[in-house]
């Protein structure tokens, strides 16, 4: 997977972010938010882009693991196996996601720049899990499995 600017941006923005005073993340929160937000839906899109290259059975494999397709539908266990892989790493960076809006949230609420860092941090760690997910997505694509 190579690098993605808006991520890489967004990362850059949280790391100064995490230095800041209340006053500069009352003036630039909104900004802060809006790139976080094109970080995510940027990796969003890459991750299904790449699902996309999948075969159909990889396809069918994951969307039974979340359960969207029919019960009676049992691929190999290999196949199993490697979508499992990707759903648990897909399923840990939402969940890392979702503690990062949860904590810029609380920390709005609260106007506390300590949590706004937490924040900072959460948002950047999910990033990286979502790499690592999509990664191994693409490790499944046809011409790139070994």
């Amino acid at each position: 997977m190579q690098k993605l600017p808006q991520v890489e941006g967004a990362k850059a923005l949280m790391t100064e972010a995490q230095e800041w005073s209340v006053m500069k993340w009352l003036k630039e929160k909104k900004r802060v938010r809006k790139t976080a937000d094109h970080a995510n839906d940027t990796l969003d899109q890459l991750s299904k882009e790449t699902k996309l290259l999948w075969s159909d059975e990889l396809r069918t494999a994951y969307a039974a693991l979340a359960q969207i397709a029919s019960p009676g539908n049992q691929p190999d266990a290999e196949i199993l196996n490697a979508v499992k892989q990707v759903k648990r790493a897909d399923d840990e960076a939402l969940r890392a996601h979702l503690d990062a809006e949860n904590t810029f949230d609380e920390a709005e609420r609260q106007l506390s720049t300590s949590m706004a860092r937490e924040g900072c941090r959460k948002a950047i760690y999910s990033w990286e899990l979502h790499e690592k997910a999509i990664r191994l997505a693409e490790g499944l694509i046809p011409s790139q499995r070994r």
